[in-house]
């Protein structure tokens, strides 16, 4: 039986960070593709890059491939393990599949995605989701994707070839860590990703009255932090509502913010997340109806501006079966649970059956310099994606 040991994988791993990783500005992703090659330098002769800066084995089987792969970006101050594992381990398959020159009925490609972080370019380009309008994809520091594609060799105008469809992917699994604290607590070794959850991103702006906060007595007063106060805690309220949705309030701007006046106007957002639209659908109309008592309550007014809508990406059951029947064959422990964050893969299952293996995050931390993964964990989700694969082949082989 084929297995990934672990002096490759972690050795490219750590290659690949050296706090060198930040949030992807498009001109470094030639030199991290070269990285990715050159810390496998047996699989260099096996990639070619294409014009949408993607690494793939080559193919001369007029079939469907199974793809794998992630992305290689990550935010400012990260560590190793975001996107790159996932990258990493798929190069490790590869490789283990070529120095047993087994044969199989699909090619397996590893799919470099550019620009996860900030404006998922890569995977939307692929699913064929990228749109016309080139101004709302720009870099941190305002440059165009025009600029930066010409910078690597790609082009904005050419966009429309790299997009896949099932007659070039069969199916998508991505390896990834799971950036949360949830197999750590539940002690297992592999999460079966149910699905990508459903992403709405809201601001709200209350208006009330800057009035003295000495002179204005309490019941004539329009404090617009208070009725803000009140939606915050109908927000958390909210989502401690049964079921698997979580919400948010990260960013909260008081106006005037002066210690003697009463707050005129105050802003803030929401991030709420569910794997089931409909349940997202029903908690916004629950919170449409507190915005509105609250609003008469305190004699303010409430506005609401959708700034994000994404839909929730389902994990193919098939594939979410395969990857349970794997981790069994291979003595793992699991279990199923949706990702609350946003991946590549979610737009991959636009096009194509989709699947995701999470491992393990100590502390449930990421996006920062101690995020970690142990190599036996490392390894064993690298087992887990090498056999799902090789399960995968035989089913679509067999599919009509």
């Amino acid at each position: 039986m084929p297995e990934i040991s672990s002096g490759a994988i972690l050795g490219a791993l750590i290659t690949s960070g050296q706090n060198s990783r930040h949030q992807h500005s498009r001109h470094q992703h030639s030199q991290h593709q070269h990285t990715s090659a050159q810390t496998q330098p047996e699989h260099t002769q096996l990639l070619h890059t294409q014009s949408s800066q993607t690494l793939r084995q080559p193919v001369t089987q007029p079939v469907a491939a199974l793809a794998t792969g992630s992305h290689i970006d990550t935010v400012p101050n990260a560590g190793h393990y975001d996107g790159a594992y996932g990258v990493l381990a798929g190069l490790e398959v590869v490789r283990v599949l070529r120095d047993r020159k087994q044969l199989l009925d699909h090619p397996i490609e590893v799919i470099v995605f550019a620009d996860e972080e900030r404006t998922m370019v890569g995977c939307k380009a692929m699913a064929g989701n990228l749109g016309h309008d080139a101004e709302i994809y720009r870099s941190a520091t305002g440059e165009s994707i025009e600029h930066c594609l010409e910078r690597v060799g790609g082009n904005w105008a050419q966009r429309i070839f790299a997009r896949r469809t099932t007659a070039d992917i069969a199916a998508f699994v991505e390896l990834h860590v799971e950036q949360g604290p949830v197999l750590e607590a539940a002690q297992k070794d592999i999460g079966v990703v149910t699905g990508i959850v459903g992403q709405r991103r809201y601001m709200f702006t209350v208006t009330g009255c800057s009035s003295h906060a000495g002179t204005t007595p309490m019941p004539l007063r329009k404090d617009a932090l208070v009725a803000a106060s009140k939606l915050v805690l109908a927000i958390h309220e909210l989502g401690q509502q049964p079921g698997d949705q979580v919400a948010t309030v990260g960013q909260f701007q008081v106006s005037p913010n002066v210690a003697n006046t009463i707050p005129g106007q105050v802003a803030f957002s929401l991030d709420i997340r569910d794997l089931d639209e409909n349940h997202l659908d029903r908690l916004m109309a629950h919170l449409q109806e507190d915005m509105a008592r609250i609003a008469a309550q305190t004699q303010t007014q409430i506005e609401l501006s959708p700034l994000l809508y994404n839909h929730p990406s389902l994990a193919n059951s098939h594939i979410q079966n395969t990857i349970t029947q794997v981790c069994q064959n291979l003595s793992l422990s699991h279990m199923r649970l949706p990702s609350r964050a946003s991946h590549d893969a979610q737009e991959l299952a636009r096009i194509t059956d989709m699947g995701m293996i999470f491992v393990p995050s100590e502390c449930g931390v990421s996006h920062s310099e101690t995020e970690f993964t142990s190599p036996q964990q490392c390894v064993q989700g690298a087992n887990v994606l090498l056999h799902t694969l090789l399960q995968l082949d035989q089913h679509y082989r067999c599919s009509p």
